[in-house]
């Protein structure tokens, strides 16, 4: 391994197959799982139940010890998953859509993940939870495929504005038809519906954290092969098949691996709103990024953000357990405020 620079004269570390990794980027990717470090520290001490620092080691009592094994830590790890999977998502439609507000949720996709786990809860209630996940792919995957049939013109793949804009048709058709299925549910499954759509990790098991460990796993892969398409992809279909970029089949790839992962997240935690938005809006003004350390960037932060919120539903001095969804605005929207005005300045100031 050497450092090289790289063509916009920035610092990189050349791994032996050729790949450049900015030193920036590594020094951002290594200041978040910092972050996510000392969070998860303060998101295990926080809570109800009284635990120190020194019973991360060695639990006083039997209180301490269930909340850490049984409440904290899966909270946690399922957490930082979801968040990783979303945010990974939200990064890679964003660049297949080349608009930085694409998201799973504005697509239409996790609105599909949505709808068809309440038509099974509706239509056989009874069914087995191993149903639930598949039926949120299948739902995911049907608009997807309805996104690319409508979408698909030429030998360029699936052209990015119209992706967009018939994301948001589709979102706006089934968002009724979810809404209608919640109020037609039996009362007590309809209300714990509306707590897992406001995003909720009550469900942090042991049996959650294994159904989404091997989506985050897939996902590495995914950011290894997928994430240069994206990096020339940012330039523009044309300028990327001048690169020789492989549109015809990278773009469906793209939207059906965003399918799976926030699907898979959904699943577990519900929708975690905005997050594919803000998570790599907020990785890019920490580190400036492109192609596979954008993802990875952006996922990192995603897990932080979820650990975050959950620490502060958690440290709410009232009994009153805010949803994560409204967690994660409450900290993310102010700092993606933050991350936008910066940047505007910094396109306004003399050079």
């Amino acid at each position: 391994m050497t450092v090289v620079r790289t063509t916009d004269r920035r610092a990189a570390l050349r791994l032996p197959g050729g790949m450049a990794l900015p030193l920036a980027n590594l020094a951002a990717a290594a200041a978040l799982i910092a972050a996510g470090l000392g969070l998860t520290l303060l998101a295990l001490t926080t809570g109800a139940t009284p635990v120190t620092l020194a019973d991360l080691a060695r639990p006083s009592s039997a209180d301490a010890a269930f909340a850490l094994a049984e409440v904290r830590l899966p909270r946690i790890v399922l957490g930082f998953m979801a968040g990783w999977c979303v945010a990974l998502t939200g990064a890679m439609l964003q660049s297949l859509a080349q608009n930085p507000l694409a998201d799973p949720g504005l697509l239409g996709l996790s609105q599909g993940s949505m709808l068809t786990i309440l038509l099974l809860l509706f239509v056989a209630p009874a069914a087995p939870l191993a149903l639930i996940p598949l039926a949120a792919m299948a739902g995911g995957l049907a608009v997807a495929a309805v996104l690319i049939a409508l979408t698909r013109g030429g030998g360029t793949g699936t052209d990015g504005l119209a992706l967009l804009l018939m994301g948001i048709a589709v979102e706006t058709t089934l968002s009724p038809l979810t809404a209608m299925l919640v109020l037609y549910l039996p009362p007590e499954t309809s209300y714990a519906v509306s707590s897992w759509m406001a995003g909720s990790l009550f469900q942090a098991t042991p049996a959650t954290i294994a159904a989404l460990a091997p989506w985050c796993l897939v996902s590495l892969p995914v950011v290894a092969v997928l994430g240069r398409v994206t990096r020339v992809q940012d330039l523009g279909d044309a300028m990327a098949l001048s690169l020789g970029a492989p549109l015809g089949w990278a773009k469906p790839a793209i939207l059906v691996a965003a399918v799976l992962l926030s699907s898979a997240a959904v699943t577990a935690v519900g929708p975690l709103a905005f997050l594919g938005v803000m998570a790599p809006h907020l990785g890019g003004a920490i580190s400036r990024a492109s192609g596979r350390m954008r993802l990875v960037l952006s996922g990192l932060t995603g897990g932080v953000l979820v650990i975050a919120a959950d620490t502060l539903t958690r440290a709410s001095p009232t009994h009153f357990a805010l949803p994560i969804g409204l967690s994660l605005t409450l900290i993310g929207v102010p700092l993606f405020i933050l991350a936008l005005r910066l940047r505007a300045l910094s396109r306004l100031s003399p050079r």
